[in-house]
């Protein structure tokens, strides 16, 4: 017996995922991403093996994507056309090696050669030629029909209208659209109010399946051709020879295939193209693993939608779908209350992923997101996971609204809240709450403030509970005696925690200033206060027109910053941590500014990763010539500096036109 909730929830993903792949293959609409329906699709299919007994054959695991559209005719393919399996992970990878040489008879470790392509996210056709000339270009379709767009591919200068041999052959590959291309027919749909395409696929897909090739010869469309379905002639022993065997009849094929001789092999293959996939210009979604020869891959033959000898090994994906299990209220270092949501752990963008945050009250309702529900999550290169949306169709019927409390217990005293004037967050009335002040000390200690080395958390958080510390200062005051009555530390640990203590009384006025929790000053603006300010009472002293006259400081953050240092408690801890610390300056007058420091007013943003150095080694290259570096990318930003994996920061400065930098280009700037 299949539980009532499983088959339920089973039903519901059934019928969202015939819908999503209905959308994305036969209408070229794109409703969620490919990788969120990739995550909906392996969760069927987890449901699927425990329960063999729910599957039918309308089950999106059963048949190969897409239906031919109506106004198009119909071409029956004459060698039956397929979908791969998909690999995700590396242990799926391995799991594929295993099951390959356990159908083959081999011993487990016995040698298989395969052949390593880059799957191109594009538009699949089937191209016949018949003595050497084009016959017919048709659409992948169920796998049985497709559409005939003969009249479009032939507008594409990569096909060949006639082989290099008068041979009858059967090939297939995938047309597609680079980015730049993308960019230009967008600006055309925009100029004619036209709705733009979310992306090259899809761009790709749309221009093949109009009824004007003059439309699709427009748009700069290219092919990589990877198989022979069939062929008059004798076809090579391995799919690495076919590759040869496609360019030597005149066609485009993609030139960074590998052999590789082991599933390692194939696993490094897979990394360093999830490094560079962003660089070629066309969209990689993955790489595609064949077992190289050919009398292998018979004997190893087809499942009913897929073929046993290949499959797809997907990049990580930047947006899965998860479940929500419960919505909990942070307190962070300001006494601000954060909605996060507890998520079904899920893998994204390399890594797992429990937790997301919902940023405030109103982003709830926004969303409209309830426990229960199955949302996209988002984490793209270097941006924390996001709930992006939620599947509204897969909701269960227990899920209720999300009711934002009076009172939170963390926020200490009575656990009163209160709305922040002019923002969406609310935050603790009692200010001195245990929760915020354990964020609070932990951030003084942290990498981007003083960075105590050995002050973690955990050490931190002990340290309160014992009632040792309560203040930044209380840090500078602790003997080895009062760490060793700490769970865990010893002689030897105790005394280089406070010698590592000690290290920091030399500290930057950056360093302290972002380590206050004043709100609003992260690292950047502490940095920019420091560039301006000599000394942490110059500060304290400055009006909020002269805060809001530095560039990078709005009124906002000049008026929370004044506020701070008017407040008598904060005025008298700056007090006592200058009787420990020795605060170096950082200031640069503006004459260096102006005359020595060649970045000097100029914003950049950094995004991805960079090969040749740490983000933080990048952007203090910058700031000692001059330049500001901000998170965000707004239209005074000067330029982007884009690593591998660019988040959508990148996104953010090609749609407002700001220059984008290379890592070379970046190092020739900074030399």
């Amino acid at each position: 017996m299949v539980p009532k909730d499983i088959r339920e929830r089973y039903d519901k993903l059934k019928a969202a995922v015939n819908k999503y792949r209905t959308l994305r293959h036969v209408y070229d609409k794109e409703e969620i991403s490919i990788e969120a329906e990739d995550t909906l699709k392996a969760e069927l299919a987890g449901i699927e093996k425990d329960y063999p007994e729910l599957i039918t054959p309308d089950s999106p695991s059963q048949r190969v994507a897409g239906r031919p559209l109506p106004q198009f005719k119909k071409v029956r393919h004459k060698v039956a056309q397929w979908s791969f399996n998909d690999a995700f992970s590396i242990v799926d990878i391995q799991e594929y090696d295993t099951r390959v040489k356990r159908m083959l008879g081999f011993e487990p470790n016995a040698t298989v050669v395969y052949t390593c392509e880059l799957k191109i996210d594009g538009l699949k056709v089937v191209l016949e030629y018949e003595k050497g000339f084009l016959k017919t270009a048709a659409t992948r379709g169920d796998g049985i029909v497709g559409e005939d767009v003969t009249h479009n591919i032939r507008t594409i200068e990569s096909v060949p209208l006639r082989l290099a041999r008068p041979v009858d052959a059967i090939v297939e590959g995938e047309v597609w659209m680079s980015e730049q291309a993308l960019k230009q027919v967008n600006a055309g749909r925009k100029k004619n109010d036209e709705p733009l395409f979310q992306n090259p696929r899809n761009a790709a897909a749309g221009s093949i399946r109009q009824l004007d090739p003059k439309v699709a010869a427009a748009r700069g469309l290219d092919t990589f051709i990877y198989d022979v379905a069939q062929s008059q002639e004798l076809l090579p022993a391995t799919q690495f020879e076919e590759l040869e065997y496609l360019r030597g009849l005149g066609f485009k094929v993609n030139p960074h295939c590998e052999l590789a001789g082991s599933v390692e092999e194939i696993i490094e293959y897979w990394e360093k193209w999830k490094t560079k996939s962003k660089s070629q210009g066309y969209w990689i979604d993955g790489v595609v693993v064949k077992v190289n020869e050919r009398r292998l891959q018979e004997r190893l033959g087809y499942t009913g939608k897929a073929p046993r000898f290949a499959v797809a090994f997907k990049f990580p994906a930047e947006q899965v779908t998860t479940v929500v299990e419960d919505i909990a209220l942070q307190v962070g270092r300001t006494g601000v209350l954060t909605p996060v949501a507890h998520l079904r752990p899920v893998l994204v963008a390399g890594s797992t992923v429990s937790r997301a945050t919902l940023h405030n009250e109103d982003e709830i309702k926004r969303l409209d997101v309830r426990v229960g529900d199955t949302v996209i999550l988002q984490k793209a290169g270097d941006v924390i996971p996001d709930i992006v949306r939620v599947l509204t169709e897969l909701r269960p019927k227990s899920a209720k609204a999300y009711k934002w409390p009076t009172r939170v217990a963390e926020c200490g005293g009575d656990g009163s809240l209160e709305r922040v004037p002019g923002q969406a967050a609310w935050r603790c009335v009692y200010k001195n709450s245990f929760a915020q002040q354990r964020r609070v000390l932990r951030h003084f200690a942290s990498k981007g403030a003083l960075h105590i080395e050995g002050l973690g958390p955990s050490t931190v958080d002990a340290l309160m509970e014992k009632g040792l510390v309560q203040h930044f200062d209380d840090f500078f005051t602790l003997n080895e005696g009062d760490v060793l009555t700490l769970e865990g530390f010893a002689e030897l640990s105790a005394k280089k925690l406070i010698e590592s203590i000690a290290s920091k009384k030399k500290t930057l006025l950056s360093r302290l200033l972002n380590g206050l929790s004043i709100n609003h000053v992260g690292e950047e603006t502490a940095i920019l206060l420091a560039h301006n300010f000599k000394t942490i009472d110059d500060v304290a002293h400055a009006s909020e027109d002269d805060l809001a006259a530095i560039e990078g400081i709005g009124p906002i953050v000049a008026k929370s910053i004044f506020d701070w240092f008017r407040e008598a408690v904060n005025r008298e801890l700056v007090g006592r941590l200058k009787k420990h610390l020795t605060i170096q300056s950082e200031k640069i007058s503006r004459r260096v500014l102006a005359e020595k420091m060649p970045l000097a007013g100029k914003t950049f943003v950094l995004t991805g990763s960079l090969e040749s150095m740490s983000r933080d080694e990048a952007k203090e290259k910058l700031r000692q010539l001059g330049a500001n570096v901000a998170n965000s990318v707004s239209k005074n930003t000067y330029a982007v500096v884009a690593g591998e994996e660019a988040g959508t920061k990148l996104d953010k400065a090609r749609e407002l036109g700001v220059q984008v930098l290379t890592e070379r280009e970046f190092l020739k700037l900074i030399a």
